[in-house]
C-alpha cells in the first residue's frame, strides 16, 4: 500500500523525469519535425509545455497545497504554457489522463499489487487518446494522435487482471511500435525518412512513466532520420499553405466552444482547441489572422494572443537585428555572493523575481531584453541546462545568435567566464569558454536530510556527503574534512588552481582551513576562496 505522501512524491518524480527526458531529447525531436509545418520546433514546444506544467505544480506543492491542487496546477499549467500544435495536443492528453488517476488516488488506497489500478491506468490512457482526437479539427493518422491511440490499445490489451506496471509497459511498447509505423501512414514522413516528431515526444513521456513506475528504462529503437529536410513545394511554408500560426488562451463557456470550432474550421488547418471549465487553448494555422481572433471574441475573451508568420520565422533565424548591441553573457547564480562574482566578471545574472527556479521563459526574456546580437548562456546547474537549450531555440527564432555552454555547476560557470573575451570572435569565444568549463573538475559537500543509499554506501540524516562531478562518493561526519577529501581526489589528476566557494551552513573559517589544507599538500597550487551564499551546498570546490 502507498500512502498519500508517497503518491505525492511519486507524482513529483514523474513530472521531473518527463521534463528531464524531454530536455535531453529536445534537439532530436526538433530534427524530426516536418509535419504539419517543417519549422523544427516540436521538441522545444513539448518541452516548454511540460516545463510550464511542472513549474506550476512545483509552486503549489512547495506552497503546501493539497494533492488535488497540485494536480490542478499541473494540468492548468500545461494548458496555459502549451506551445505549438504538439504542445497543445500534449496538454490535452495530460488534462484528460492525470486528474482521473489523481482523483482515484485521493479516494482509494493505492496498492500497486491491485489489478484495479491497472484498469484505472488503462481507462485513463483511453480517455486521453479519445480527448486528443476530438480536440483536433482534422485528425491525421501517422501523428501523435496515432501513437496516443496505440498506447491506449496496448494498455487495454494487457487485460483486466494486469498490474499497473504491466499496463504501462504494454502501453509504452505499443507506442514505440506505432511510432515506427508513422512513415507508412504519412507520406511526408516517408519522403523525409523520419518518424513523427509529436509521436516521438509522447513516447518519451510514456518511457519516462514506465521508468518511474517500474525502474526499467526502455532501450530506444526509434529511427531519428536526417536533419531537417528542405521543405518540399507542397509543405505548408509554400504559398499554398496557411501563412500564420495563431494561438491564444480563451475564457469562454464550455458550451460555446463547439461554435468556435465551427467558425475556425474553414479558415485554415491544424486546428486544435483544448481545455475546459471555462479556460481554453486555441491553436490554428490560417491566412486571415483577424478572422481567427474574431472567432474567439465572438464566444469569449481571447488573451495572450501569439501570431507567428512562418516565412518570417525562418527569415529571422538567419537575419541580423539592427538594434543589436555586442555580446552578453547570461548566467544563473545559486546565491548572492555567486551572483556578485558573475556580475563582476561581466555577466548578467538571471534571477526570477519570486525566487523560483529559473525557467526557459526567464532566460528567453533576458536574452531578448538584452537587445544583443550574440548571447552566451551559462546554466551553471544540471536542471537548468535543458531549460537553457529550450530558451536558446526560441531566441534563435528571433534572430539572436546564441550558444549554451554546458556548465553543470557554479564553479564551471566561473571558470568559463574567466576566459570570456568580448572582443574575440563569437565561435572562438564559445569554444574557449566551453573548453575551460569542461576542463574544470568540480565537487561539493552537502548534508543528508534523510536515510538513503549512495554510491559511497548508506547515509543517515546529518551525515556529510562529498559530491564529485555530480555523484555522491563520500560519506563523512565533518564538513570541512569531507571537503578536503573531495579536493584531494580532484587533485589526483593534477591542477594549477583550486577555487573554494563557501555558502550557508559552512563554518566561518571553512575557506581558510581548506586553503591551508591545499597549500600544505600541494604548495605549487594557487587557491582562491569566495563567499557564495549558496544554500544547498555549504562548500563548492573546483580544480583547473
Amino acid at each position: 500500500m502507498i500512502d498519500a505522501t508517497a503518491v505525492r512524491e511519486l507524482f513529483a518524480r514523474w513530472r521531473a523525469a518527463c521534463v528531464d527526458a524531454l530536455g535531453e531529447a529536445r534537439e532530436e525531436i526538433d530534427a524530426l519535425n516536418v509535419f504539419p509545418v517543417p519549422d523544427a520546433d516540436t521538441g522545444t514546444n513539448v518541452y516548454l509545455t511540460l516545463e510550464a506544467a511542472a513549474r506550476a505544480a512545483d509552486e503549489v506543492d512547495e506552497g503546501g497545497g493539497t494533492g488535488v491542487e497540485v494536480v490542478r496546477a499541473f494540468v492548468d499549467g500545461a494548458l496555459r504554457g502549451a506551445h505549438g500544435n504538439s504542445g497543445v495536443i500534449m496538454s490535452q492528453l495530460l488534462r484528460a489522463c492525470v486528474p482521473v488517476l489523481a482523483v482515484a488516488a485521493a479516494t482509494t488506497p493505492v496498492d500497486p499489487r491491485d489489478p484495479a489500478w491497472g484498469r484505472r491506468l488503462a481507462e485513463a490512457l483511453d480517455a486521453a487518446a479519445t480527448a486528443a482526437w476530438q480536440a483536433v479539427g482534422d485528425p491525421v493518422e501517422g501523428t501523435i494522435l496515432t501513437v496516443a491511440r496505440a498506447a491506449a490499445d496496448g494498455a487495454a490489451a494487457a487485460g483486466d487482471s494486469a498490474l499497473a506496471a504491466v499496463v504501462i509497459r504494454n502501453a509504452a511498447a505499443a507506442a514505440r511500435e506505432a511510432l515506427e509505423r508513422t512513415p507508412e501512414q504519412l507520406d511526408r514522413l516517408r519522403r523525409a525518412g523520419v518518424v513523427d516528431a509529436g509521436g516521438r515526444a509522447l513516447v518519451v513521456v510514456l518511457d519516462s512513466t514506465e521508468w518511474v513506475l517500474t525502474g526499467r528504462r526502455p532501450s530506444p529503437r526509434t529511427r531519428t532520420g536526417p536533419a531537417i529536410p528542405v521543405p518540399e513545394p507542397d509543405h505548408d511554408l509554400s504559398p499554398d499553405g496557411p501563412a500564420y500560426e495563431v494561438m491564444y488562451l480563451l475564457d469562454a463557456d464550455d458550451d460555446a466552444v463547439r461554435g468556435l470550432r465551427t467558425a475556425l474550421a474553414p479558415l485554415g488547418d491544424s486546428m486544435v482547441v483544448v481545455g475546459g471549465d471555462g479556460l481554453w487553448n486555441v491553436h490554428v494555422h490560417v491566412d486571415d489572422v483577424g478572422a481567427a481572433i474574431e472567432a474567439g471574441i465572438a464566444v469569449g475573451r481571447p488573451h495572450r494572443v501569439v501570431v507567428t508568420h512562418f516565412a518570417e520565422q525562418v527569415a529571422r533565424a538567419a537575419g541580423d537585428r539592427q538594434d543589436a548591441t555586442a555580446r552578453v553573457v547570461l548566467a544563473t547564480a545559486a546565491g548572492p555572493g555567486l551572483a556578485a562574482l558573475f556580475t563582476g566578471g561581466g555577466a548578467r545574472v538571471v534571477e526570477p523575481a519570486d525566487g523560483r527556479r529559473c525557467s526557459a521563459a526567464d532566460l528567453l526574456a533576458a536574452a531578448l531584453e538584452s537587445h544583443a546580437h550574440e548571447v552566451v548562456v551559462l546554466p551553471n546547474q544540471r536542471h537548468v541546462l535543458g531549460v537553457a537549450e529550450a530558451a536558446a531555440r526560441r531566441a534563435r527564432d528571433h534572430g539572436v545568435r546564441i550558444a549554451v555552454i554546458p556548465t553543470r555547476s557554479q564553479v564551471q560557470g566561473l571558470a568559463a567566464l574567466a576566459v570570456h573575451e568580448p572582443g574575440r570572435g563569437f565561435d572562438d569565444d564559445v569554444v574557449r569558454m566551453t573548453s575551460a568549463a569542461s576542463h574544470t573538475r568540480h565537487g561539493a559537500v552537502t548534508v543528508a536530510t534523510s536515510r538513503a543509499m549512495t554510491s559511497a554506501g548508506p547515509c543517515e540524516p546529518g551525515d556529510v556527503l562529498g559530491v564529485i562531478d555530480g555523484d555522491f562518493q563520500l560519506v563523512g561526519s565533518d564538513l570541512v574534512e569531507t571537503a578536503g577529501e573531495v579536493l584531494s581526489r580532484l587533485l589526483v589528476g593534477g591542477g594549477e588552481l583550486v577555487t573554494v566557494v563557501t555558502g550557508v551552513g559552512a563554518p566561518a573559517d571553512a575557506g581558510r582551513r581548506l586553503e591551508t589544507y591545499v597549500l600544505s599538500h600541494r604548495p605549487e597550487v594557487d587557491v582562491l576562496v569566495h563567499e557564495g551564499g549558496q544554500g544547498r551546498y555549504p562548500v563548492l570546490v573546483a580544480v583547473e
